[in-house]
């Protein structure tokens, strides 16, 4: 799996690989990107079957996991701290739980390494059900989104998974199909049976539930060596919320 990437900074810095999340990409941590890459030489990753990375049938976090550590391999990287958010967090754990030896730092935002419910049902019912090559225009694509995703940053963040087909009409980057089948695998529990015993830092957001105090047992034992630090007036999307106390925080984390 070749997986596509944006890098910033110098390559004589440290490796900082940043994972994002369910329905993301690689662009949406474009400014993190810029922010990190004047400490570190960072790569902002797409994973399987989203942005611009190949498609593939298997979606779980055993395979995305192994996914980093070829992409580390790719680039003759021979250790890198990983910072991940919601999916991309659960998938930055699972790959330092199996290879601590190529991992430095670890920084999981806002998703712990238990099971969860699924919760994005009415997501994937609105992008199932439209047929989007049948749009011309991207102001059509989010009133019919609106009807039943009436949020906003919701509908914007979906739309920049929308890209031109080569006859000029809109397709979907990601592989919603795949995704979709796979949903279940996103919300499973990562394996108890190994530990990460390095620096590890879980960012979570103040108004956000994912990370509950009945998750920190679990946390602990996984990742000895865990910190938690909780930003206020922060939701699951702490780094859009609250961008500066992110960035700070994580530059704090990985600059000791």
């Amino acid at each position: 799996m070749k997986l596509h990437y944006n890098s910033y900074g110098s390559e004589s810095s440290p490796a900082l690989i940043i994972l994002h999340g369910l329905l993301g990409s690689s662009d949406n941590w474009h400014s993190f990107g810029q922010k990190f890459g004047g400490h570190f030489h960072t790569f902002a990753l797409d994973a399987r079957n989203h942005g611009r990375s190949p498609h593939s049938d298997q979606f779980n976090y055993h395979v995305m996991a192994e996914d980093v550590v070829e992409f580390m391999m790719q680039q003759s990287i021979s250790s890198a701290s990983l910072l991940g958010h919601s999916m991309g967090g659960k998938t930055a754990a699972y790959a330092a739980l199996l290879h601590p030896e190529l991992v430095d730092k670890l920084i999981v935002v806002d998703i712990a390494p238990r099971s969860y419910k699924a919760h994005h049902d009415q997501v994937f019912d609105a992008l199932t059900s439209l047929d989007v090559s049948a749009f011309q225009y991207r102001k059509d694509i989010d009133a019919a989104l609106a009807l039943k995703i009436p949020e906003i940053p919701v509908r914007q963040f979906l739309m920049k998974n929308l890209a031109r087909n080569e006859s000029g009409g809109f397709q979907w980057k990601m592989n919603l199909e795949i995704i979709e089948k796979n949903y279940a695998r996103i919300n499973e529990e990562l394996p108890r049976d190994r530990q990460f015993n390095k620096p590890t830092l879980f960012i979570r957001g103040s108004k956000s539930g994912y990370i509950q105090m009945d998750d920190l047992p679990v946390i602990s034992r996984l990742f000895p060596k865990a910190e938690i630090v909780t930003i206020k007036n922060a939701g699951h999307w702490v780094h859009v919320d609250a961008s500066e106390e992110f960035s700070a925080a994580v530059l704090n984390f990985l600059s000791f």
